[in-house]
Parts: structure tokens; sequence; C-alpha cells
């Protein structure tokens, strides 16, 4: 934890801490301050450290609000006085004090990038139009804006001219800047690295990406996870409780066995500085803080502290494949000749019949001609036949009649051969779609086409595996291929041709059998899965405002590696957070019972109880930096 020593009442609380531990030193080797000075210098020490402690402790009084923690300080405070144990009473305030401070500073430093990142967001945006600035509040949906090299981005949009790099960890974790060119969206709150832009506002301020990112994260701190709650609630029971043996300690040695009044007011004091939850109620909000605040630097959006809990508990993944495990756009995978055209021809003519149609395959054939360095063949008389394919003369191949389209449409022009029939089924049965091509003499050529899978599905997958998850793939693409992509990245579990109350039927069932279950999918068609699991996943949620409001975590950078590591962190947290829990009772157990059997210590309980706290601390910090390990997926 890095301390604030540029903040003058830290540094003065600081000081004061070392002050009263050494006027305690003094104070035991036989030192004190004479009479009548002592208490009107300790208690101005007390009341200048911590007059809000003990005003809102008086206020729990008036109010017979005995499950207050301040209440505990304020009594402590004015027995000590009462007992003439002046230093010891500014040790209480001023270490209770500490502790608050260095809460505060955990919290603070957790949420640290989140602020930044408000604090120095854009207020205003460059006009094309007039080349003013303007409050971003006041641009519309439509306007053309100027971002110069170097400046952040101010509000979503999709860029209209010019070539840059953009630096988009903001929004998605990912260090390297990603190259843009006209037709690309940017996001707000992104770096614009190298060339001058101009987009088309997409989204106004407080509908952009940027925007929702900040309204969330500030409602997770909101939305308390169930150690909080739990953690809040003992401490309302146990306030009490701890007052009632306080005054049974006291009162039953004085009234009924003969003590001394002084010994027995000491012993109760004791008590009540030591069974200060403190350490309880303060590890529990930083430990939440920081694996969010971490989770957030690596572009997962965790709406909550509970959902980061629930994520410990996950025993099988529901996963959608497109834009998923695969990139949810179709490639070229196979280039097959049936009658002695080179590839090069296959591709370069039928690009060119394909280069005037939009459909998603014909455009990755033009794409993965250029990509192989062929020039799309210039053709004429094109026609589209929808649903079935296109025609076309290619001017190359002189007049050639070019038909592309599935088989059967090819069949209405030109024979089909045994061969092409064949090949067709051999990639239908890999979960590939066919496009046969004809040069008006029979088929020519079988291309097939694949939604590509991401380099690093199976390895999140095999990840997912190591740690004792369950990956199940719930998919609306046809079985062929939802058992295909299964095989390439290691699932067991694969089911196609879903519709989306198909996959609410299917994640029903692994709830049943796993209990807790987590549902990865776009956030649109996968809405009733994602609300009705464990936990909801969104993925690629970066411009999708459905993902990110339907889902209880937003993976902003489409990575599936996120999934074990969430997972990973989510386990560690609790155990964190258990671990604080169970070490901060049993150290107040035992100077309880310590206290009970008239061996209670204020000095060692004070030291303690801060100790304690400023242990749970930093101990629930260190999942700040927590980097999860799992495989070699590069996790680290």
């Amino acid at each position: 934890m890095k301390l604030p020593w540029n903040d003058k009442k830290f540094v003065l609380l600081v000081i004061a801490v070392v002050a009263v531990i050494a006027l305690e030193v003094l104070s035991i080797t036989g030192i004190n301050f004479p009479m009548p000075y002592a208490p009107f210098i300790f208690g101005a020490l007390v009341l200048g450290v911590g007059y809000e402690v003990l005003w809102e402790g008086l206020q729990a009084l008036v109010r017979l609000k005995f499950s207050s923690i301040n209440l505990l300080m304020l009594i402590a405070v004015v027995a000590a006085f009462y007992l003439g144990e002046y230093p010891e009473a500014a040790v209480v305030i001023v270490l209770y004090v500490l502790g608050e401070k260095l809460e505060d500073i955990g919290v603070e430093q957790s949420m640290s990038a989140l602020d930044s990142l408000v604090q120095n967001s854009p207020k205003t945006a460059t006009l094309k139009s007039t080349g003013q600035d303007v409050p971003i509040a006041d641009i519309e949906v439509g306007t053309i804006i100027q971002v110069k090299p170097h400046d952040l981005i101010p509000l979503d949009g999709v860029v209209e001219f010019g070539v840059s790099a953009v630096d988009e960890s903001t929004i998605t974790g990912e260090p390297i800047p990603k190259d843009k060119i006209k037709g690309d969206s940017v996001f707000a709150g992104t770096l614009n690295k190298s060339g001058f832009i101009e987009l088309r506002v997409t989204k106004a301020a407080a509908d952009s990406t940027l925007a929702k990112i900040i309204e969330l994260t500030f409602e997770a701190q909101a939305t308390k996870s169930q150690s909080q709650k739990f953690i809040q609630k003992f401490a309302r029971v146990y306030t009490p409780i701890v007052l009632l043996l306080a005054v049974l300690l006291f009162a039953v040695p004085v009234l009924f066995l003969g003590h001394e009044f002084k010994e027995a007011l000491h012993q109760a004091i004791t008590l009540l500085v030591i069974s200060c939850p403190c350490a309880l109620v303060i590890s529990t909000p930083v430990a939440i803080y920081a694996a969010i605040g971490n989770a957030s630097a690596r572009g997962a959006l965790v709406k909550g502290g509970m959902y980061l809990e629930q994520m410990a508990k996950i025993k099988a993944v529901c996963l959608d494949k497109t834009r998923t495990i695969t990139y949810g756009k179709p490639i070229v995978s196979d280039v097959i000749s049936l009658d002695g055209s080179d590839r090069e021809e296959l591709l370069a003519c039928t690009a060119g019949t394909e280069f005037f149609s939009e459909h998603p395959l014909a455009q990755a054939i033009v794409e993965a001609a250029k990509r192989e360095g062929f020039t799309p063949h210039e053709s004429e008389m094109f026609q589209s036949h929808a649903g079935k394919g296109a025609t076309s003369r290619c001017k190359v191949c002189e007049g050639e009649e070019v038909i592309v389209g599935s088989l059967n449409f090819v069949r209405e022009f030109q024979p089909i051969s045994k061969e092409a029939e064949a090949e067709v089924a051999k990639l239908s049965a890999q979960g590939k779609t066919a496009v046969a091509i004809s040069f008006g003499h029979g088929v020519a050529g079988i291309i097939g086409l694949t939604d590509e899978v991401k380099p690093e599905s199976a390895q999140a997958i095999a990840d997912m595996k190591n740690i004792g998850i369950e990956p199940i793939m719930l998919t609306g693409d046809n079985d062929s291929a939802a058992q295909h992509v299964a095989q390439q990245v290691g699932i067991e579990q694969a089911h196609g041709d879903l519709l989306p109350q198909d996959k609410v039927k299917y994640l029903k069932d692994a709830l049943a059998k796993y209990e807790h279950v987590a549902m990865v999918g776009d956030g649109v068609n996968d809405a009733p899965a994602l609300a009705l699991s464990t936990v909801g996943i969104a993925m690629g949620a970066a411009g999708s405002d459905t993902a990110i409001e339907t889902a209880n975590i937003a993976l902003m950078n489409d990575k599936l590696s996120l999934i074990p590591f969430l997972i990973k962190l989510g386990r560690r947290t609790v155990g964190v957070i258990k671990g604080n829990t169970v070490g901060a009772i049993a150290v107040k157990l035992l100077f309880i019972v310590l206290a009970f059997a008239g061996y209670g210590n204020l000095v060692l309980a004070i030291t303690a109880d801060v100790g304690v706290t400023l242990v749970v601390i930093l101990i629930s910090l260190t999942l700040a930096k927590y980097r999860g390990k799992v495989g070699s997926s590069g996790l680290q």
C-alpha cells in the first residue's frame, strides 16, 4: 500500500501516532506529565485527532444505538480518563483513527484508476464545422468532431477521416494500440496515439461506453458482497453483546466477588477496546474493491462484490460459440479444385463476382483473394439470386460465365458430379459452409468457409478444466459446426441448433447438476440464459449497451482467458476474506478470555487490535496485484 505523504492530515496523524506511542512508553517507565496539566494535554490530543469518532459515538448513545463501534470507542476513552490512564486513552483513539485512515487509503487506491479516468476524461470536443471546443453534453449524435494526436477521444464514434493508432486500454485493458481507419469504431476515454482523425458521433455523452462503465462501476460499490452483508450483520449483534459482557465483567466481580472497583473497571475497558471489530468491518470492502480494481485493469467490468464471490462457487461454464469461442466472422478455410483450375483462378474469378455482394460469405472470399495477393477479376452482368448465389461474366477469362453459390443453385445451371457432392458433404460434416463455383462446364471447385476459432480459446478451455470447471457449449449454429469447434477447443459437451429458449432449458439442466453455473454470451440473443445463470458474463461488451446492461460481468476486450482468471480471483478473494475474518475473531476471543481471566492489558489490547486491522488491510490489498496463474495461457 502506497502511503499518501502529500496528505497533510495523514502526516499529522502519523506524527500524533508517534507522539502518543512515545508518551505511552514514557508513562510505562514512570515519566508522566505533571498534574494538573496531563488531562488537558491528552484531552486536547484526543479531541484533535478523534473528535469525529467521539461525536458519532455520542450521537449513538443519545439514540441508544448500542451497535455502533464509535460508541465502544467513546466509552473506552471516557473510562480511561476516569481511571487516570490518559496516555492509554490517547493511544486508543489515535490508533483507531489510524486504522480508519488506512481503510480509506486502501479503498481510494483500489478505485484510483477509475477516479483518474473520471477526472481526466474529456469535457469538451472540437467541432469540424466551426473549429470551436464545446461541452460534450451539448454535442448531438451524427456531429463530426476532430481529435488531434495524443488527445483523448471525447465521445463514441466512427472514423470518417484519417488514420491513427488508438490506445483502448482504458476500455478493454489491452495495452497494444489498435489501428483505426475510416469506418472503424472508437470509444470515449481512449487515447488517439498518432494521426489526426475526424469522427462521426454515434452516442451522446451520457450514453457513451465510458459513461456506462463509470456509472456501473460506481453502482458496483453499492452492491455489497455476501461477506460484507454478513460482517455488518455480525457487527450489529456483536457490539451489544460485547457491551453486555463488559458490564458483567465489571459488575459481577465488584458486587459479588469483592473485587476492587478500579481493577474491575480496568478489565472491562480492556475488553471494550480489544472487542472493537475494526478488522472485521474493514477487511471485506478493501478486499472486494482491490479485486474489482484488478479485474477492471484487465478489461473485466464486475458489477458488484457479490458477483465476484459467486464466481468462486462456479462449477460449470456454459458458452455460446459465435463471438465467444469464435470470432463470428467467416474466413476461407478450403479451396478445392475439381477441374484442374489453380487456386488463383478459383479465388480471383470467384472474388470478381462476389465483389458486388454485401453477403458476409462473399466478402470473406474477396478478402481471402486479396490477402493472398490475387486481384479480383473484373466482371460484368452481375446478378444476385437471393438466398442462393450470384452469376456474372468474367472479362479476364474471355467472357466466361461464372456461377457462385450453394451446390443446389449451381445444379440449376450445370450437372453436378459425385465428387463435388462428396466434397460438399465432407465440408458440411466439419461444420463448414461450402460455396460451389462453375465456369460454365460443371463444377470447377469448392470453397469452404468457417467461423474462425480464436487462438486463445483452446487454452482458456484447458485452463477451466485445470481448475475443476466443466465447459459446456450452447449455440444456435448447426450441430455439425458446434461439434467440430468443440472438438478443436476440447469441449466434451456441445449442443447446437438451439433457440434462446433451448439454451435456457440446457442451462436449467446444468444448474440442476452443478448448482452454480456461469453463462457466457454476447448479451443479446443470450439474454434469457444470462439472466438465469448464477453469473452472466457478456463477451466483447465494448460498444454493446445490451451486453453491459444484461450481464453481471462484462468482458470489454473479448478475452475468453479472463473467465478462468475471474474464477481464480473470486476464489482467492473469498479465501482472503475468510482468513481475515477467522484471524481477527481468534485474536479477539483470545483477549476476551484474558480479560475475563484477569490478565487483560490495555496497551497490549490496543496494539493487538490495531495490528490485526493493519495486517488484514495489507493482505486484502494484495488482491489488487493478484496474477492468477493458470497453465500457460498468459494470465501471469
